[in-house]
């Protein structure tokens, strides 16, 4: 329904609601990645800020800035990463490698203090917060940038391995460098591992969500062409016999021999034949099943992840009540899918006296959506005009649209049942015999 939808960014939740699913959780990843940056941050800095004393400006002030500049590339560069993974930028060779150059010096730095700095369990607390931290940042947000797996995580060996090798050459003794260097390469390990998953994921629903359109591109295409193939079996043997007996007329005609009415009475009588035949074939194509709606409606929410109740008589409805109602859970369901946040719908049917009444309610809609005035909710308000019908449709507070469907059932005043099984208001004009097409 038009006023489900999020495009009202003006209220809270509005620019949320507004995305699609694959861009929702193309958002989430983003801003996931951003948060590891902001944490690496915090975890790091935060020691080091609050042993300041200790530290000393000299020391404290100069490793914030390093590991703020490491943090700020690791923001961007996961920004450009997932960037170029979309398709819309080249890969980001140059931050990959500044990245993975600033993780180095800071690593190789906060060994030398370790090794070399001030004996002080203030100082070395933080220091080994740096050693165990930034290499396994950056190793993980380097493999955000590979799009080959194996060389992800060869990123993250190479990481461990450095880690302990410059540890040895600084002195550290082998049993605390092989420490850091199993930490780095777990610590690196896990940020590549969630790298390359929400890679995975994100690519996934990107694709499941091309695959759903492409479905229904398939079905629309398959519904034509059986269109255009009922069609041409119904119109091309009648137009194939109403050509030749034209032909076969019209020299009868020239030789003017009577029998040329009879072939053009007969030309007539295969013109009405075909008119009636178009008209089965238009009005298969425009009725639809009620039941056959709701099972397919609560098949498309569920696979959408909304939650979908159907509630009432679906059976033993009849035709023309199920076609009308039919029309408007198809166009209501397209809209819940279409338009908001919705996560759970409810379909009810009721069977009052002399009228049956459909309802369609769902979350997600925002308060001041207005009351329902998209092209398809007019569609249906004058195609339930025409046998009688009313169509209301609207915010119904707390988040909820609600739309609600009164049909006259055929027993009420007003309406009469023809021979052919056909139902129509007695309102509306009668279609004559020389109409073409109604």
């Amino acid at each position: 329904m038009p006023t489900a939808g999020g495009g009202d960014t003006s209220r809270p939740g509005g620019w949320w609601g507004s995305k699609s699913t694959p861009a929702k959780v193309e958002t989430y990843t983003r801003w996931s990645f951003h948060s590891f940056a902001l944490a690496e941050f915090v975890a790091v800095g935060g020691p080091m800020i609050g042993r300041f004393g200790h530290l000393g400006p000299r020391l404290a002030v100069p490793l914030l800035l390093v590991i703020a500049v490491h943090c700020a590339l690791c923001v961007v560069t996961a920004s450009r990463a997932l960037d170029w993974l979309r398709g819309p930028r080249e890969q980001p060779l140059r931050l990959l490698w500044a990245l993975g150059v600033v993780s180095a010096v800071v690593t190789v730095t906060a060994v030398a203090i370790a090794e070399h700095g001030p004996a002080d369990r203030d100082v070395a607390e933080p220091v080994a917060g740096i050693l165990m931290l930034v290499p396994s940042f950056g190793a993980g947000i380097v493999a955000l940038g590979v799009r080959s797996r194996p060389r992800a995580f060869g990123w993250v060996v190479g990481f461990a391995v450095g880690t302990g090798v410059v540890s040895l050459l600084f002195g550290m003794p082998a049993p605390a460098a092989l420490l850091f260097s199993v930490a780095m390469l777990f610590g690196g390990g896990f940020m590549a591992f969630a790298s390359v998953i929400s890679v995975w994921l994100l690519n996934v629903v990107y694709e499941l969500d091309e695959a759903r359109e492409t479905r229904t591109r398939l079905a629309v295409v398959e519904e034509r062409l059986r269109f255009g193939r009922d069609l041409h079996d119904v119109m091309g043997r009648n137009l194939a016999v109403i050509a030749l007996k034209s032909e076969l007329a019209v020299q009868l005609a020239q030789r003017e021999r009577p029998e040329a009415v009879t072939q053009m009475v007969e030309v007539q009588r295969l013109a009405h034949e075909a008119q009636r035949e178009v008209r089965e074939v238009v009005r298969g194509y425009r009725e639809a099943d009620l039941g056959s709606e709701l099972a397919g409606a609560k098949g498309v929410l569920d696979a959408a992840g909304i939650d979908c109740t159907v509630t009432g008589p679906t059976t033993g409805l009849p035709a023309q009540v199920q076609s009308a109602l039919g029309w408007v859970v198809r166009e209501a369901v397209t809209n819940v899918l279409r338009h908001g946040n919705a996560r759970w719908c409810a379909v009810g049917i009721r069977v009052l006296k002399g009228r049956t009444v459909l309802t369609v309610e769902n979350d997600g809609a925002p308060e001041n959506g207005g009351p329902g005035r998209g092209a398809g909710l007019v569609g249906l308000r004058e195609r339930l005009a025409e046998i009688g019908g009313t169509l209301r449709a609207g915010p119904a507070g707390d988040g909820r649209f609600l739309l609600t469907a009164e049909v006259p059932s055929p027993s009420a005043a007003g309406w009469e049942t023809f021979p052919s099984g056909e139902s129509t208001a007695s309102s509306a004009p009668r279609t004559s015999v020389s109409e073409v097409m109604p």
